[in-house]
């Protein structure tokens, strides 16, 4: 057990420490024999079958992940009643999606010596719609409506104890403005990852212009996007630099494989292990993968990240 100290995240980012985070938690989950084709996706275990959320999470804290992002993604209140459970239910899926996550960070981190964190899963409101709408962010909400329908789900998190929430996938400035607004009064820290296609946000949207608004915002930590082709980075890279410059860029794309909603199949071959170091001089601080990255994969970027010098770029 490390006789170290303990290092907040927050901390470990404003010394430039590079942090390792985890892969597709969905993509493990179907690995280890999981259907998730229900409208709750992942988010169903955390009620029916906990243990699995935990193991998902220690298979990426051996393969090298340093952070544990919560299987909070999908839940909210009114997506529970929608797929006919309770608002108590939401509410207790996110304060186990906390601990399941902590559970998992703490035994590896008795384990192996190195300092593990929790990173509570933040996802856009299109996401519990369950049908695609947080990669176009068509829906239509004012600012304070967003706003409203985030503030249960942040402050439950919150009170659960992460080390910092993840706010992931966001598809329009919309929800940008109203989640940033929630959180400059909730005093905890976060990062804004967006899901951009073609450098810009789903909605057609200016990057940097999120980036803009997160900056201005308490606590926050890292800017960057995810569940997006890794070879967008540049692009986002530079939308970072421009608008938020001097906060940590927070990167985890796809696996670079293509949907073919035809053939409802992947294909080509995985790309995302091959651009680790690149990302690390250009800025990147926050590193992993999402849909479709496995294990295996979060072993090959972190051995990459480790060579790679932190003070560059």
């Amino acid at each position: 057990m490390s006789t170290d100290p303990v290092v907040t995240l927050t901390d470990a980012l404003a010394a430039g420490e590079v942090v390792v985070l985890d892969g597709g938690l969905a993509t493990q989950l179907e690995a280890r024999g999981h259907d998730l084709s229900d409208s709750l996706w992942s988010a169903r275990l955390l009620l029916d079958n906990p243990d699995e959320i935990r193991a998902a999470h220690a298979d990426f804290f051996a393969s090298g992940a340093r952070i544990a992002t919560t299987a909070s993604y999908q839940v909210s209140e009114s997506g529970f009643l929608a797929a006919g459970r309770t608002a108590n239910e939401a509410a207790t899926a996110l304060r186990r999606s906390v601990f399941e996550a902590r559970v998992a960070a703490e035994a590896a981190q008795d384990h192996e010596g190195i300092q593990r964190w929790v990173a509570a899963s933040v996802g856009p409101y299109g996401a519990t719609l369950a049908d695609g709408s947080e990669y176009r962010g068509d829906d239509t909400l004012t600012v304070s409506a967003l706003r409203a329908w985030h503030r249960p789900r942040l402050h439950t998190l919150a009170e659960a104890g992460p080390d910092a929430l993840a706010v992931e996938t966001i598809p329009s400035l919309r929800e940008v403005e109203a989640i940033c607004a929630e959180l400059d009064t909730l005093g905890m820290p976060f990062w804004l990852s967006v899901t951009p296609h073609h450098g810009r946000l789903r909605t057609g949207e200016s990057l940097a212009a999120a980036y803009e608004i997160a900056a201005a915002t308490n606590n926050v930590i890292a800017v960057g996007a995810n569940c997006c082709d890794p070879t967008e980075f540049d692009i986002v890279a530079a939308a970072a630099r421009h608008a938020a410059h001097g906060i940590p860029i927070v990167f985890y794309p796809n696996s670079g494989e293509l949907w073919d909603a035809t053939a409802r199949r992947w294909t080509g071959s995985p790309t995302v292990t091959g651009h680790t170091q690149h990302w690390v001089a250009h800025g990147a601080r926050l590193i992993g993968g999402c849909c479709r990255v496995t294990p295996d994969q979060i072993r090959q970027l972190a051995a990459s990240a480790a060579g790679q010098d932190a003070s560059s770029g």
